[in-house]
């Protein structure tokens, strides 16, 4: 973790770009419940968002969304495990149901391409934003990447 930088000047952009990752996620999550509500658990789904989405994934996608937005709200370098876990668990899911996309009885989430490439956006995101948004007291945080190579900062 030598070169995951601590207390970075764009911080809060980060943080708010986090935010707004959960909050798509929650958001999508709610409709998608709502446009699937009735239908079955697994299989092919409905549209919600441009995006293919059946009951399990919507409740997956709230559930992740609001556990992002919980822990940026919390902060304390809590946001910064969770987003970056989380931000791989997307990155694996997605993977996974790009391989089993053109099949019916394994695509439990009911998943389109439209939904692959999102969820590889924002698990992306939220791993970048874990990235930049680890803080720590400026006695702990050590100099600045100039000023341990020796130039002025």
């Amino acid at each position: 973790m030598a070169h995951t930088p601590v207390n970075h000047p764009l911080r809060p952009l980060y943080r708010i770009a986090g935010f707004i990752a959960g909050a798509y996620l929650v958001v999508f999550g709610i409709l998608g419940f709502i446009q699937t509500s009735g239908e079955s658990f697994t299989g092919p789904g409905e549209r919600v968002l441009g995006q293919g989405t059946n009951m399990l994934w919507s409740i997956v996608s709230l559930a992740v969304g609001a556990v992002v937005l919980l822990t940026t709200a919390t902060g304390r370098n809590l946001d910064v495990a969770a987003d970056k876990y989380l931000g791989w668990g997307l990155l694996v899911l997605g993977t996974y149901e790009l391989a089993v996309l053109r099949t019916d009885d394994v695509n439990f989430f009911g998943f389109t391409m439209s939904t692959v490439v999102v969820t590889y956006l924002v698990g992306l995101l939220l791993i970048t934003v874990s990235l930049y948004s680890k803080i720590a007291p400026r006695s702990e945080a050590g100099a600045p990447r100039q000023v341990r190579e020796g130039r002025t900062a």
